[in-house]
């Protein structure tokens, strides 16, 4: 377990997103380059955020969108995407508390399992889920698009 007595609290308000949301939410996910040419992020954001099996939510500081979670299930795993905190904003328990209210909408549905993928480069982030006690499974993911495009990284 991580001693989490030295880490600050959060004062994060985190909600569920709605349509007016959109534009603050992308910009925050392309401050924290976390699209890729591939997704469409606003495509991304109206389908996670039509549910019922996936929600976008925000953390707001006041009323600033400073953090985000796109989280979802398929009725055994959730998984997260987009996890995000504006880079002004970080130190300060935020990404603690927009994982918190990610796993707490899973469990609120009764999922118990969440899985994520963190891309190999990203030792910032690897280093973040294992303050939050997440393991490393070894795994192979394989992908395919399905419109013939060719594989991305």
């Amino acid at each position: 377990m991580t001693d989490t007595a030295t880490r600050p609290a959060s004062n994060l308000a985190v909600t569920p997103a709605t349509d007016g949301d959109m534009k603050d939410v992308v910009a925050l996910w392309k401050t924290c380059e976390l699209t890729r040419d591939w997704n469409n992020p606003d495509a991304d954001f109206k389908r996670a955020s039509k549910g019922p099996d996936s929600a976008v939510l925000v953390g707001r500081d006041g009323k600033t969108v400073v953090a985000s979670v796109m989280v979802g299930h398929d009725g055994h795993r959730g998984c997260v995407y987009y996890v995000s905190v504006h880079p002004d904003h970080r130190k300060k328990g935020h990404g603690r508390a927009i994982m918190a209210a990610a796993e707490n909408w899973l469990r609120e549905r009764k999922i118990e399992k969440l899985n994520l993928m963190v891309r190999g480069g990203n030792t910032h982030a690897h280093a973040f889920y294992e303050t939050l006690d997440y393991d490393e499974q070894e795994r192979i993911v394989y992908a395919k698009w399905l419109d013939g495009r060719e594989p991305t990284p």
